[in-house]
């Protein structure tokens, strides 16, 4: 997300995706997600807190409803107090709900997250589902991968669209759930 400080005219924006393209990247997920688990029946979904969340849900109607996959657990994980930043910020952090109902004790987890950035959260989530058992393996879903901005060696196994952005540039990835539309712009501030 963009930060709140900047005005509205200072501000540009372009479509990356629509909503029709966010479906298309949806249904070509859960398609590469159904190649490599089949039933689901040794895979649990993790959506990363908070935005992985809208996502991991919308790719778990997608395989059920779509696809007719039974089954499939969905857990959302916060990462909030597992971050290397977490005591470098001004204000108080707000921590999301973790909700992981069952064991990933020799599982295949797959986390999914709006946006792989830094890879940061993504490290932080590693050590977070450690809490829960020891994963079989763990994969990485994310609607947009950031290329060139990588701080640590973590790449998505799926991806929907690989992005150039540059640093003053940020991907908004927006849900109709929460922002009224399905849609991914890049905006330069």
């Amino acid at each position: 997300m963009y930060s709140e400080s900047h005005s509205e005219s200072s501000m540009s924006q372009k479509v990356l995706l629509n909503a029709t393209e966010v479906d298309i990247a949806l249904h070509r997920l859960a398609c590469q997600l159904i190649e490599n688990h089949d039933t689901f029946s040794n895979t649990v979904l993790v959506g990363i807190q908070p935005r992985g969340v809208f996502l991991a849900e919308r790719l778990k109607s997608v395989l059920e409803s779509e696809y007719k996959i039974k089954d499939i657990q969905l857990g959302y994980l916060d990462i909030t107090f597992y971050r290397d930043d977490f005591r470098r910020s001004e204000k108080p952090l707000e921590a999301n709900k973790t909700n992981i109902n069952f064991i990933v004790e020799d599982k295949k987890v797959v986390f999914i997250d709006d946006v792989l950035y830094t890879g940061r959260s993504i490290r932080s989530a590693l050590t977070a589902i450690q809490s829960f058992g020891r994963p079989l393996e763990i994969e990485l879903l994310t609607l947009i991968d950031r290329r060139f901005s990588r701080h640590l060696p973590i790449q998505p196994d799926y991806r929907g669209r690989q992005v150039d952005a540059i640093n003053n540039e940020k991907v908004k990835v927006c849900w109709t759930e929460q922002d009224g539309e399905d849609a991914v712009y890049l905006v330069s501030t």
